[in-house]
């Protein structure tokens, strides 16, 4: 099993389980799936994927990332408008058929010989193939697929206290929030009476001495999951906040 944090989730994103096991997990809720399944993950999340092979198997997942340009070309070709902001569910499983699962084996001979000339030529068919078939077995999609306004300006406080942990620029924190960077340093000293840096150290290493007085958990185990870049730095700054080093802290 292999846990991996995923910073930032920009574009959105057509996930293909081959085998395996995909678990994604963001401040929403958890979903997973296996081999044969698809899910559609709205742009703008910040989110942890957890990748884990079954019965002694191998895992493998095709990605396909809908950036913007492409979907912006396509609404023009189809004259695709959208009356209203996307509000549903920002992660999607994808209920099988016979199109989907003859696109999915189609796009596997890419996958494996990802050096053939061919791949790069034909990738931007397959992506546009993706689509339609999308729409074509869940035409609600249009509103989450072709949404390309701003983020609403949302709950600072809200997001902030579920979201952390994630090692991200403030920048990222700014635009997933629906502010410029001057607007979200501004709001955010506003309600936490604080710099947006200086509270999420604050915040992180807080979390963690919670986590290793009262869940018994080793330093090493949890500082990635704070946003940490390296065991170093995380016991360097626990010391420096509360005098001594967080293994000496467990005893």
């Amino acid at each position: 099993m292999r846990k991996e944090k995923v910073a930032f989730l920009e574009h959105n994103t057509l996930v293909m389980q081959v085998a395996g096991r995909f678990t994604l997990e963001t401040a929403n809720g958890s979903i997973s799936m296996e081999a044969g399944e698809m899910l559609l993950i709205q742009k703008n999340q910040l989110a942890e994927i957890t990748k884990t092979p079954l019965d002694g198997g191998d895992y493998q997942t095709i990605v396909i990332s809908l950036q913007e340009d492409l979907l912006r070309k396509i609404a023009l070709e189809e004259q695709i408008e959208i009356g209203r902001k996307y509000s549903g569910p920002s992660n999607i499983l994808i209920p099988g058929n016979d199109f989907l699962r003859a696109f999915f084996q189609s796009v596997l001979p890419y996958v494996h010989h990802p050096e053939e000339k061919v791949t790069k030529a034909v990738g931007i068919l397959k992506v546009k193939e993706a689509m339609y078939l999308l729409l074509n077995t869940m035409p609600e999609l249009k509103e989450l697929l072709f949404d390309f306004s701003e983020p609403y300006k949302i709950d600072l406080e809200k997001f902030m206290l579920r979201n952390f942990h994630y090692n991200i620029p403030v920048e990222k924190f700014a635009r997933l929030t629906g502010r410029s960077l001057a607007g979200f340093k501004r709001d955010f000293q506003k309600i936490f009476g604080i710099a947006p840096r200086q509270w999420l150290l604050e915040k992180r290493l807080a979390e963690a001495r919670h986590l290793i007085e009262k869940k018994n958990k080793k330093p090493s185990a949890i500082y990635l999951d704070l946003g940490f870049e390296s065991l170093s730095h995380f016991s360097h700054s626990f010391k420096k906040r509360y005098g001594k080093a967080p293994t000496e802290w467990q005893i």
